[in-house]
């Protein structure tokens, strides 16, 4: 009798600790995919600033460059694309088009510095700044976001984290990542 007891009790605690790691793993693993959420939704904040701000850049530059017009319908186009892809939420097409519209804003500040009258514009000034600072701010959100899942991912492929993923169908996550076109020096011309 006390065998079988002695056995009873060590089958319980077993199934006690397992279902306790269990448990562990799972509330982690919520725990980094809300902490992905969480990093995708301040990438978000930063690029709606950003595209927010690009329209009033775009109107101080046209007041100076009026023969630029290629240069402006390229940051039109770009913005209206990352807009898009805002509302469609798949993080590669998003990284793709916000990408295109850095491109196009090289571009406009490159432009902006063929005009001396505009260098010293106030306004124009103002918004550069603001620029800048959203960019450095995107920067560091997409480098947040890319640290989370890549721990969220280790843990859905690590042994033995994996067979809680697996169980209740955690997915991978995507890093938002650069288009290999966009990795070279963009070509100014004027």
């Amino acid at each position: 009798m006390n065998g079988l007891l002695i056995a009873v009790l060590v089958i319980v605690v077993i199934v006690v600790v397992l279902v306790l790691w269990g448990i562990g793993v799972y509330n982690g693993l919520i725990a980094l995919r809300n902490r992905v959420a969480n990093g995708w939704a301040q990438i978000d904040v930063q690029l709606k600033q950003r595209a927010d701000l690009v329209p009033n850049l775009v109107e101080t530059v046209k007041g100076y460059a009026t023969h630029e017009s290629q240069v402006f319908q390229k940051v039109t186009e770009a913005r209206a694309g990352a807009v898009e892809a805002a509302q469609h939420g798949d993080p590669g097409q998003r990284a793709q088009a916000e990408n295109q519209l850095s491109n196009a804003l090289v571009n406009l500040r490159a432009t902006a510095e063929a005009y001396p009258q505009l260098q010293a514009n106030q306004n124009f000034m103002d918004l550069q700044n603001q620029l800048s600072q959203l960019e450095q701010k995107i920067a560091y959100a997409r480098q947040f976001y890319n640290d989370v899942v890549q721990k969220f991912n280790i843990k859905i492929q690590s042994v033995p984290s994996n067979i809680i993923a697996g169980m209740f169908h955690f997915k991978e996550a995507q890093f938002f990542a650069v288009a290999e076109q966009d990795r070279s020096v963009p070509q100014v011309k004027f």
